[in-house]
């Protein structure tokens, strides 16, 4: 899983902030982006989102690849994204963001076992807010981090939408194990 994750700036900071919409089965997702890189990607009623900018412009031509990428994550043919990123955050954010992008696809890890990861066996409530601060859902999934006991907890994207993407991925996993059985049995 490889993905571009190094930047310190700000989205706005190359002057540029194109946005579009992308249709899901989750409702229509708003994409943010500089022209070159992902720098959003928000859900319906997604917490701490507003919508665009006034100032942002709308290219949906700019986002062709990320359209086509999600496209084929909501038809169960993409398990990994490839579309270069740009996120902002401070240096302990994007360690954990970083470390999302090593969650395989329909398996999940507790907020603990993400701390552990890191080298920070205490730091379970840093990495839930770190992860909640994810501006790039889906592509970073953050909606692969749960509680302690395995139960859904907090999404910024909601969490009926969170169980949506744990129980498609792992109905696209399960139909993926079906069929290379089903492949090498004949």
């Amino acid at each position: 899983m490889t993905t571009n994750l190094v930047t310190l700036e700000t989205p706005e900071a190359s002057g540029v902030v194109c946005y579009s919409y992308l249709e899901s089965p989750l409702g229509d997702l708003c994409v943010r982006g500089d022209g070159c890189s992902i720098t959003g990607l928000f859900l319906p009623q997604h917490k701490r989102w507003d919508g665009p900018a006034t100032a942002w412009r709308r290219a949906d031509d700019c986002f062709d690849e990320v359209r086509r990428q999600l496209a084929e994550y909501f038809a169960g043919e993409r398990t990994a994204f490839d579309v270069p990123l740009k996120l902002t955050g401070t240096p302990f954010q994007r360690r954990v963001w970083e470390e999302l992008l090593q969650i395989p696809f329909g398996e999940t890890v507790t907020y603990q076992e993400l701390a552990r990861r890191l080298g920070k066996p205490s730091a379970s409530r840093a990495v839930g807010h770190a992860n909640g601060c994810n501006p790039v859902s889906i592509l970073v999934p953050c909606h692969r981090v749960v509680g302690a006991s395995g139960k859904l907890t907090g999404y910024a994207g909601g969490l009926a939408r969170k169980r949506w993407l744990l129980e498609w991925e792992r109905s696209v996993q399960a139909t993926s194990i079906v069929a290379r059985r089903a492949s090498a049995a004949t």
